[in-house]
């Protein structure tokens, strides 16, 4: 999974077709719930880590369908927690998540899929974070 990471980071936006239909798997398989509701918070955060690096290199098109959307959704909000350990060894990664989602305006992508309860969590957690650190 770390390798699939460091391997779509080195990709760039709007890649050939070629390049894209070689991805299609891999882009099936990360949102499978097997990996998106894995016990260990590691994997979650590299399947969350993985799925923003495909949307970046997909946008703007959506790679995956509405419902599949909501689930990623989830899934990105739920790694948010862990900003609050700004020590650990994967506080990195959820900044380059969030970075990610505030570049791209996930908000509003999630705001038109109706997850208005994700983003009232999101918020939630920011602040409890922050409240934690100021």
């Amino acid at each position: 999974m770390m390798q699939a990471t460091l391997c779509l980071s080195e990709l760039d936006q709007s890649p050939p077709a070629s390049t894209l239909e070689s991805m299609q798997p891999f882009v099936n398989a990360i949102v499978k719930p097997e990996l998106s509701k894995h016990q260990d918070r590691d994997v979650k955060l590299l399947v969350a880590t993985c799925i923003c690096e495909i949307t970046w290199i997909t946008a703007p098109e959506a790679p995956y369908s509405d419902d599949v959307l909501k689930d990623i959704f989830r899934l990105i909000v739920g790694t948010f927690s862990g900003l609050k350990d700004t020590s650990g060894p994967s506080f990195g990664r959820r900044v380059v998540i969030l970075e990610t989602l505030a570049k791209y305006r996930s908000c509003v992508v999630m705001l038109d899929l109706e997850c208005d309860d994700l983003v009232t969590k999101m918020f939630s957690t920011f602040f409890s974070v922050a409240s934690l650190h100021y």
